[in-house]
């Protein structure tokens, strides 16, 4: 009987071991990416001083490392190598595949996730006035948010993964300038609070869905 138990308890032992092992290699498996600033050359420069593709970029951050899928590198590590490296704004939607291998390298990334913002636009309903995209005073708003991504192999240049994300919303709070300002901060309560955040959340959830549903084609 005490053999017995003696037995079950290495078998049990075992198990927990081999379960630990297969978990932790599972966790190590997970590939290694980062988010470069999306390129907004596309739309409208009326934001002010506010980098709309580093905002965008950092909302799909956060919904990476929320869903657990890919190992993100911090934002801050990888700005400092892109300062150092020289890499331009205009290099954002089309790095090139020698700049790639090289930050690679330098941060221990396999992937890359570059993308472009194509659309970012809130339509004013019922009253008011529209300034430059812009709704003020009056009824409620709709607005939409699109954009495309791609992740790179730093390895080869391949693109692996072509993705579009997009993002509506009717939520009915239009955006009003700040006293005195040109813009508004992506960052602040009444950017998050309006028609056009809520939509630039749902656009960065759907394009973080779509790259997770694609991740089997990764190493």
């Amino acid at each position: 009987m005490r053999i017995r138990v003696l037995v079950v308890a290495a078998l049990a032992a075992a198990a927990l071991l081999a379960g630990g092992t297969a978990q932790a290699q599972t966790k190590a498996a997970r590939p290694t990416v980062a988010v470069l600033d999306f390129d907004y050359g596309t739309i409208d420069h009326w934001w002010g001083q506010d980098d709309i593709g580093r905002g965008m970029a950092d909302q799909v951050v956060d919904e990476l490392v929320n869903d657990g899928t890919f190992r993100v590198i911090e934002r801050k590590k990888l700005g400092a190598i892109l300062g150092e490296q020289d890499f331009a704004n205009s290099d954002r939607a089309d790095p090139s595949a020698a700049k790639l291998s090289q930050i690679g390298k330098v941060l221990g990334v396999r992937y890359f996730i570059t993308g472009s913002i194509t659309k970012f636009a809130m339509e004013q309903k019922g009253g008011g006035v529209r300034i430059k995209g812009f709704g003020l005073g009056g009824g409620g708003a709709k607005a939409e948010v699109n954009l495309t991504v791609r992740m790179v192999d730093t390895k080869t240049g391949e693109i692996l993964v072509s993705a579009k994300g997009e993002g509506v919303s009717k939520r009915g709070t239009a955006l009003n300038f700040s006293k005195g300002g040109t813009g508004l901060s992506m960052g602040s309560s009444e950017f998050r609070d309006s028609a056009l955040g809520d939509a630039q959340e749902r656009a960065c959830q759907d394009i973080v869905k779509r790259l997770v549903a694609r991740a089997d084609r990764l190493e």
